[in-house]
């Protein structure tokens, strides 16, 4: 695990919106403090394991104190989101399909444990928020 600084910011009439310094693009928003670090932390994971999949590099954490003396940086809160920054190890496991499904998911992939991987976390992620 890594922690990667967030930065939350709050004016009166709008939600808590959440950014990442390091991962550019990487933005969530909350209605409560505790809804934008759970949506943070449910963004990161989710960039972080779109960069993995994609064989980009993760960066090293930026220090606070190089990131609030950026003058685009003024008036936030910050807070740590931990992250995995390495891919689980893989484990292969036998499975019994029903064979219909199994022709449906080779009709749209040419990669069956990506495919049923994906699945299953989005699956799973989109029921619960694992930091």
């Amino acid at each position: 695990m890594t922690a990667y600084i967030a930065l939350l910011r709050k004016q009166a009439d709008s939600d808590f919106g959440v950014e990442f310094p390091n991962f550019a693009g990487c933005v969530t928003a909350g209605i409560t403090l505790e809804d934008a670090c759970n949506m943070a932390a449910e963004a990161l994971l989710l960039h972080v394991a779109g960069m993995m999949e994609d064989g980009d590099a993760i960066p090293e954490p930026s220090g606070l104190d190089e990131i609030l003396t950026n003058p685009l940086h003024g008036n936030v809160a910050a807070v740590l989101i931990d992250v995995p920054t390495h891919g689980p190890r893989s484990v292969r496991v036998n499975i019994s399909v029903p064979e219909d499904i199994l022709q449906a998911i080779d009709r749209v992939t040419d990669n069956r444990c990506r495919f049923l991987a994906n699945a299953a976390r989005d699956k799973l992620y989109s029921t619960a928020v694992r930091p």
